[in-house]
Formats: C-alpha cells, structure tokens, sequence
C-alpha cells in the first residue's frame, strides 16, 4: 500500500485548478491590436491608438476614450504609466456616454491618474498623487476615508513616478467603488451615483500608456434608470479638439475661429463675413452642442447658429429660446436641435420641443450647419450628431 501524498503535495497538485478558477470570468477589453472595441468620444483619430499590445494616448485634446456598452456591478484591473512628469489623467467610472455640458469630461466618478511630479512638494489639502476618487460633473458619492469634500484621499502612498507602470484594481459593486494600488485597497466611495453606466480613460494634456486591461462582472443588482447612466443612442463627435478639420471657411478658405483644446472659439474682433460651415452627415438627425455667450463684462450675444439646405434655404436659431431665463445667459448651455425627414419640420430642445422651422422642409435631404459670431469672443463645444431613422 502505497503512502498517502503529504498535505504540502496535494496542494501543489492543487494550485492549476484554483488559478483557473480564479481566473474564470475575467475578459480581456482590449486586443492588443486595435481599438475596435473602444469608442472615441471626443477626440482626434491620433489622441488614441493601439501599439504593441498598449494603449497609447498623446493628451491632446483633453477627453475620453470609452467601452461601448455599460457596466454596473465589476471588477477592473489595468496597469497604468505617465511618460513624463507631472502627467494628468484619469479613469472615468459608471459614466454617461458623451461629455457633460460644458465641459471635456464624463460625467462619472472618477478614479485620478495623476503622477508624482504634479505635486513635487507632497501633500496638500485638495489631491494627491496616489489614487483619489472623486464624482465629477454631476455625479455624487459619499468618501470612505478623509479628504476634500466628496474626494476622497487614499490611506497610504502606493504610485510609482513616470515611466514607471503602475497597477490598479477598480471594485465596483453596489453603488460601492473600492481602489487598490499596486496590490493594496487604498481609497473609494459609498452610495455612488450613477450605479451603472461605461467605463472610459481619460486624455488631459499628458502623454500616457495603458495595458493589461480586463474586467471581470459581477452579478447585478437592479440599478433602476434613475441611477442608471442614459444610455448610447449613437452619437457621433463633429468637432476633434485640435483643429476644423470637416469645417469650410468661408473667407478664401481662411478663419479666424481657433481650436482650442476641446473648445473652438470665435475671435475677438470678427470679420462678419468669417463664417464656417458643417456639414451634416444625415437627412434626419438629433444634434447637440454647447455654447458660452461669454461670462465677462458687456453684453453677452451668443454666437450665431444657421441651418442651411442644399438649396440656399437658411433656418436661423434663436439660441436665447432656449434659455429658460433668457436674462441669464452666464456659463455654458446646451442645445438640442431635431431635425425629422418627411415632417419638414425642426425642433429645439427636447422636452418640451419648440418648432422653429415654418417652411416646408419635407424635400430637404442635405443639411449644414453654419457658424459665425457678433463682435465679441464667443464659445462652442461638444457638437455630437445621431441619425434618427
């Protein structure tokens, strides 16, 4: 009769079938060789791209690299690295599908990507280098430990300094959101809201890489639509945040408008005939985009917004309309303009909607969108697009 194995030998025999548990239902998010499976929200088609087995963004312009669908209750695990000093950026968390008004940014909670080099003199009393999460834009969650207001501040200082890669695990269960770096759970939130929505990366101004990205799902819980991120209808960015390209000027192919980062701005002195013209992609379609009449002294005119079809045939849209205080013209606002093939009709807003079209536009299939500014700096941003059918 043979000797039973020792307990040291069973385990040893052991360990191929508990490492395959433990990696069962992780799911790589990323090939290695493209990014068919990501969504560029709002960035130039060189701000991302894919290169041996990493992902790799410039920071210019400053927005999102998303996941095409939503996640609610998850494990992410991902390693991260600055390729320069004092590098920015972020990881957004259960997040709407394009920019928040007025900003480059998801609406999310946001898990920071900030290198050392940002705050050489150590700590201070509004962020740190080593994994703050915090809501932005809308969104709201309640610290596990101290820190600023709805941020909250890791426990201990875990992130190494560019190049070096650093590692994150993103638990996110619940409305809960639990950070670990480099191996150890330093920081998170209690009743996040949103508690579904995407997952996306940040681009702000640094040049960063990405690899090893997989995500395991855990089971859900019901998040209702109110806690829920709106989901994608589609949208598609016109604008890329670093030049007017898709743009025709109107002044010998010249223009005064600027892309600034993820902002294009008209001049200070405009040429009235300086306009600039987009066109739009689809018959029938629902676009948005951001405006800011300015928030300094003067008067605050917003730009100038025209639709025109292929005929020469011009609808002029009365942005204060859709204030709803058209005396408070202060910060950035959001438009949404629909615009329905076969009613030849176009709507403001969204609920209520305001016709503003009285021709008939039923026969009109080519639509642009035209540009231009009164005589003072004025402000566009966020111009998404989405076909109806």
């Amino acid at each position: 009769m043979k000797p039973a194995p020792s307990l040291l030998a069973c385990l040893f025999l052991l360990q191929p079938s508990l490492r395959a548990a433990e990696e069962d239902g992780w799911v790589s998010l990323f090939n290695d060789k493209d990014l068919s499976n990501w969504v560029n929200v709002n960035c130039a088609p060189e701000t991302w791209k894919a290169e041996d087995g990493v992902i790799k963004c410039t920071g210019t312009p400053t927005g999102a690299l998303r996941l095409p669908r939503q996640y609610e209750n998850f494990i992410f695990e991902l390693d991260w690295r600055h390729l320069k000093e004092g590098g920015n950026a972020g990881i957004f968390v259960w997040a709407s599908p394009v920019a928040a008004p007025g900003v480059p940014f998801l609406r999310a909670i946001e898990v920071q990507v900030l290198d050392n080099g940002y705050n050489p003199e150590g700590k201070n009393k509004f962020y740190t280098t080593h994994g703050d999460v915090f809501p932005i834009h809308g969104s709201s969650m309640q610290p596990i430990y101290k820190g600023n207001g709805q941020r909250c501040f890791p426990i201990e200082e875990r992130s190494k300094s560019a190049p070096e890669w650093n590692h994150y695990r993103i638990e996110a269960n619940q409305g809960k959101l639990r950070l670990s770096v480099n191996g150890k759970e330093v920081s998170g939130g209690d009743n996040c809201l949103w508690k579904k929505g995407f997952l996306g990366l940040e681009s702000e101004g640094s040049p960063t890489e990405w690899k090893n990205l997989r995500l395991k799902e855990l089971p859900p819980s019901g998040a209702p639509e109110a806690d829920s991120a709106p989901e994608d209808l589609g949208w598609k960015s016109l604008y890329n945040g670093l030049d007017l390209r898709g743009f025709t000027a109107s002044l010998e192919g010249k223009t005064q408008w600027k892309a600034t980062d993820w902002v294009l701005s008209a001049p200070k002195d405009p040429n009235p005939e300086d306009k600039l013209t987009l066109p739009l992609p689809h018959e029938s379609f629902e676009l948005t985009l951001d405006w800011n009449a300015g928030n300094g002294s003067g008067e605050k005119t917003p730009p100038t917004l025209t639709l025109q079809d292929a005929n020469g045939q011009t609808v002029e849209i009365d942005l204060l309309k859709t204030l709803p205080d058209p005396t408070k013209r202060d910060g950035w606002h959001r438009l949404s303009l629909t615009r329905k093939n076969g009613s030849g009709k176009i709507w403001l807003g969204t609920n209520p909607q305001t016709e503003i079209s009285g021709k008939d536009l039923a026969t009109v299939r080519v639509w642009s969108l035209i540009l231009s500014s009164p005589a003072a700096p004025r402000q566009l941003a966020n111009f998404y697009i989405r076909e109806l059918k």
